[in-house]
């Protein structure tokens, strides 16, 4: 089974910028950020592609889909 794992926290972080100023710069609501920083959310490839373009930085640098075990 994959997971999604999202860097957006670390890039917010890094840049300042609040969950809110994010989901306005990307048209969604601030819960939509608060989701994806939480696991939570799958985005379509279109908001992955908008928020990677807010942060300067490759789809693939902020996300990426791990294998995970459920042993």
């Amino acid at each position: 089974m994959t997971e999604l794992k999202t860097k957006i926290v670390e890039f917010r972080r890094k840049q300042d910028i609040t969950q809110g100023e994010l989901a306005d710069r990307v048209g969604v609501r601030r819960e939509t950020i608060v989701r994806l920083e939480r696991g939570q959310y799958n985005p379509s490839l279109k908001l992955a592609y908008d928020i990677s373009k807010v942060f300067g930085v490759s789809i693939e640098d902020l996300f990426q889909f791990v294998e995970i075990s459920h042993e």
